[in-house]
């Protein structure tokens, strides 16, 4: 592609969309043509927000309009496979909310149209464009912290309760990512889920989840919107250092050079022979608070749409991504 600003059309501003139509506006390479939304009164706040983009109802428009190159879709989850197939159709790449969809075949299918018309798909788990979330990932991907045994999450909060979907397809794409991403998109090798609905029938609002990953890791997920309290917290636990990664406080990420080693018992081959009675040496040393940047991860993630759609590059939450996290959380609602 040449120079030009990347023409895009966004579908979608409810309670997240504004959010990434201020930041896709923000960018200079980059024209919001389009929104579209189905309310009077979202088209409305556009207009007077937005003065230089068109707020419409008709999303034929967007279709047949080809200075259009991408269309970024911010609707109820689901809505977005059908949106990004008709997006796919009509010769525009796609960006979509998390999740990209709600079933792995829905997936496969996006990926075989983007593939076919050689369009870029890529689902807006932003956490993974997040610095502090990518500074876990230099440490676990150096070996710092030694072999990764297990990794719990917590995102909790009182409300935002939602009829459309339950806690685990609102909160968990966001863990279930991260965790993806850290431990480099692995199979899970077992994945339970534990859950109840209070407040409206079938849909749940508490969920445990679950997975347990090759050489011994495991991941549990804690999600709800029934919580006194605003957590999103995550801790790492391995076998040289620990982290803690709490997005709410003020130093993000906590470094802990703890751990428990076994030690080696003398005995006719110096080694670990001498079984029982075992002995522990317990490591208690530095704590860490890094010095991490700030840069709204938003804003990274739509500047990393954009420069996909002009080169081509494979995008960091492309297909292959999407799909991992969407297979965890479908295996999930199979067992309901």
């Amino acid at each position: 592609m040449n120079e030009e600003p990347i023409v895009l059309a966004q579908i979608g501003c409810g309670y997240w969309g504004p959010n990434l139509l201020r930041n896709f506006s923000a960018l200079s390479n980059c024209r919001v043509k389009y929104l579209v939304d189905t309310s009077a009164e979202r088209r409305a706040f556009v207009e007077r927000s937005f003065s230089t983009i068109k707020a419409i109802a008709d999303l034929e428009t967007v279709w047949q309009d080809s200075e259009v190159d991408g269309v970024v879709i911010v609707t109820p989850a689901g809505s977005h496979f059908e949106l990004a197939r008709k997006a796919l159709q009509s010769g525009k790449h796609v960006f979509v909310e998390k999740p990209l969809a709600t079933k792995v075949a829905e997936v496969d299918a996006l990926g075989v149209l983007a593939s076919e018309r050689r369009l870029i798909v890529m689902a807006g788990h932003t956490f993974l464009y997040n610095n502090a979330v990518r500074y876990v990932k230099g440490l676990i991907d150096r070996g710092e912290l030694g072999d990764i045994r297990y990794i719990y999450s917590q995102r909790l909060n009182l409300g935002r309760i939602r009829s459309d979907i339950d806690a685990l397809w609102n909160f968990a794409p966001h863990d279930v990512s991260i965790i993806q991403y850290w431990l480099g998109d692995p199979e899970p090798v077992k994945i339970s889920r534990q859950s109840m609905a209070y407040v409206q029938p079938g849909i749940d609002d508490v969920v445990f989840l679950n997975i347990t990953y090759p050489n011994k890791v495991m991941a549990n997920i804690h999600v709800s919107w029934l919580d006194p309290q605003k957590v999103r917290k995550m801790i790492v636990v391995g076998s040289e250092k620990m982290i803690i990664y709490d997005d709410v406080a003020e130093d993000k990420i906590t470094v802990f050079d703890k751990g428990i080693d076994r030690k080696a018992v003398l005995g006719e081959n110096m080694d670990f022979d001498k079984v029982p009675p075992l002995q522990f040496a317990y490591r208690s040393g530095d704590i860490l608070l890094p010095k991490v940047d700030f840069i709204e991860p938003l804003r990274v993630e739509a500047e990393h749409f954009i420069d996909c759609v002009r080169t081509g590059a494979k995008p960091l939450t492309d297909i292959a991504h999407a799909r991992g996290v969407i297979a965890i959380l479908e295996q999930c609602k199979s067992q309901l």
